[in-house]
């Protein structure tokens, strides 16, 4: 295949640049401003209020409101965390999804001592980070981060928070010599710190971790997300997190103020995400789905982490005085559905729908007509007429040859040897030889690799996929040429200068609104990874792609609506102006400085909002796209399959 490059779509507006010129000869290159980037991972704007959210809610009254703020599609924290990293899409940085497609598998060269594994990893481990930066040269996503430019300018560097994110913020920094990790430049601190699994801290921060009495790592979060009977957690993740701010706040920055050094801290905080995907308050039920007491709870559990990080700042006039704090989200968030596709209460006729999915014990683990994990390649490889297989999973065959254990929802009840379901992505068609790899498809979530480029199989994919009632838009990657009911992945910033291999076709999951007078708040996501009625996201509707946004600081304009489109791509371009430092960048598709957010900018920028459609399909569904664009940077709010449009 080849890969065209192409930012056309993505590309910096003129216009925007010219604007934000004037911060280049109105700095004073002689003030160096602390930074606080603070990530409440999957909070929905309609989340924070008063109540919930006091300091959430005060911070974007008091400073900068980004009301048309923008997460990148795949609406998934690991793609959102590199672009809040780098300032680039996905095209550029290769973060597909928080599953890629490597190439290989994990831990194939013996790191960690582990043994070799999927090649379809998820990367939200620091492990799995490591093994995949040292097999494409150390910073697999290419791009250099906000955190490595500044630490390069004499800037203090600190990642605090949820595992997998916290990392990807300086992921040149996640390295390994001899099978092990190295010791980061870049502070940073996750929910596996002071285990075998976690990256290893410089001696000198440990101490102060534990002079400070709180021990080597945080308590593990003792959440669970219960099963198809049995409600999860009905708790937040508050000792964890808590734990996880102590250490900032009574160890870290205490130790940055003593250095008398500039600072950028980004705190990553896991809830309401977290909570949200694990909660029991609406067990096989869409209502209240992530609208319950338990998810409000993981809302004021994150409101009082940053409660305490400002805390610090505002107890020291000469921090609060030089502190600038921007807060976003890495997406927004819907209930699940496994059953219902639509507010009119029609259930999936999926075939992967169709089975009884039993586990070892022979228990029912799917309730009947629901989706399976997996379901999507188990249709796909049922329709067309291929085998399916396990990445995750390696069996012997009958000569003693390794081999991936293949999968069969048609079976009684999985076994030692086969499975009824995928669990980690799904390799179809092929052998199934470990080691040879020659599946004719690669299913990573919503990402769908076509090793040998054949053009005609990605043909018939598409016209599998437009035929599934759980499935919403589809994406093809340009080389291909048109397809009817799909539109170009360059159109959604995937055509870029990616060093992992980019998906043939990407597929998004079926949104719906309960309520269609607050969709953003009674969002639905049609999707297989955890029970009817906890929180998902993925998502391309406009409650995923919608993220809390907000600014304070002496750099920032006060009390100030900016209605502009705005995005997390656009975090790291704007804090390394405001520095003072240059952020280099490889590939063209990257965001904008907010000009128009910061003191003394200029007025908000014009811009568009507009539609393109695809032909349609011989159902007679198109996949249709909103954005809006201002200059040539285009901002991407939904995509829908359908006939008419996006909505209800």
């Amino acid at each position: 295949m080849v890969r065209r490059r192409t930012a056309l779509p993505f590309l910096v507006a003129a216009s925007a640049v010219a604007a934000s010129s004037w911060l280049l000869s109105a700095a004073d290159p002689a003030r160096r401003p602390n930074v606080i980037i603070f990530v409440a991972d999957g909070l929905r704007p309609g989340s924070v209020n008063a109540t919930d959210a006091p300091t959430l809610f005060r911070l974007r009254q008091d400073g900068v409101n980004f009301v048309n703020s923008h997460a990148v599609f795949p609406t998934v924290t690991m793609s959102n965390a590199a672009a809040i990293a780098t300032g680039h899409y996905p095209g550029d940085t290769g973060q597909f999804g928080n599953n890629l497609f490597i190439g290989r598998g994990m831990f194939s060269t013996g790191n960690f001592g582990q043994p070799p594994g999927t090649v379809i990893p998820n990367v939200e481990n620091d492990q799995v980070l490591a093994d995949v930066n040292e097999r494409f040269g150390g910073n697999f996503v290419r791009e250099p981060s906000l955190l490595s430019v500044a630490r390069e300018n004499g800037y203090s560097t600190v990642a605090v928070g949820k595992v997998g994110p916290t990392a990807m913020q300086d992921l040149p920094q996640v390295g390994i010599a001899n099978g092990r990790f190295t010791v980061p430049s870049t502070i940073i601190v996750d929910g596996l710190t002071g285990t075998p699994g976690g990256l290893p801290l410089a001696p000198e921060v440990a101490k102060l971790i534990a002079d400070a009495g709180l021990g080597a790592g945080p308590p593990a979060r003792t959440q669970s997300a219960g099963t198809n009977a049995t409600p999860g957690s009905l708790s937040a993740n508050v000792e964890h997190y808590r734990w996880l701010a102590d250490a900032t706040t009574r160890a870290i920055l205490p130790m940055l103020v003593a250095a008398g050094k500039p600072f950028v801290l980004v705190f990553w905080c896991g809830d309401p995400d977290q909570t949200q995907h694990a909660h029991g308050d609406s067990l096989n039920s869409l209502t209240p789905g992530i609208n319950g007491p338990t998810s409000r709870a993981a809302v004021r559990n994150a409101d009082a982490v940053l409660e305490q990080l400002v805390g610090f700042v505002n107890a020291r006039p000469a921090l609060r005085d030089n502190t600038d704090i921007v807060v976003t989200a890495d997406h927004g968030f819907s209930t699940n559905s496994r059953h219902e596709i639509d507010t009119a209460h029609h259930v999936t006729n999926s075939y992967a729908a169709g089975f009884s999915y039993r586990d070892l014990t022979g228990r029912q683990e799917v309730n009947q007509g629901f989706l399976p994990q997996g379901a999507l390649a188990i249709d796909l490889a049922h329709a067309l007429g291929l085998p399916l297989y396990a990445p995750d999973a390696q069996v012997n065959d009958h000569r003693g040859m390794p081999v991936f254990a293949s999968i069969d929802p048609t079976i009684a009840r999985q076994t030692a040897t086969m499975r009824q379901r995928p669990v980690g992505g799904a390799l179809i068609g092929g052998t199934g030889r470990v080691g040879s790899l020659d599946a004719r498809l690669i299913v990573a979530g919503g990402s769908i690799y076509v090793p040998d480029h054949d053009a005609d199989i990605v043909r018939r994919t598409v016209g599998v996929l437009s035929t599934l009632d759980y499935v919403g838009p589809l994406f093809v990657h340009d080389s291909y040429g048109k397809m009817a009911g799909a539109l170009p992945l360059s159109a959604i910033g995937y055509a870029g200068t990616s060093s992992l291999a980019v998906p043939a076709v990407v597929v998004a999951p079926r949104e719906f609104a309960i309520d269609p007078e607050h969709p953003d708040m009674t969002s639905v996501v049609v999707s297989d990874g955890v029970q009817e009625g906890q929180g998902a996201h993925g998502a391309f509707a406009r409650s995923n792609t919608l993220n809390n946004m907000a600014a304070i600081g002496p750099d920032f304009k006060k009390r100030f609506v900016d209605d502009a489109p705005v995005g997390n791509v656009d975090i790291a371009p704007t804090l390394a102006r405001v520095m003072g430092v240059t952020l280099p960048a490889i590939g063209m598709l990257r965001g904008r400085v907010i000009s128009e957010a910061l003191s003394g900018g200029p007025r908000r920028p014009g811009f568009e909002r507009r539609v393109l459609r695809s032909d349609p399909s011989p159902s007679g569904n198109a996949t249709i796209l909103r954005y809006q664009q201002i200059g040539s940077q285009r901002y991407v709010d939904e995509a829908c399959r359908g006939r008419i449009g996006c909505g209800g």
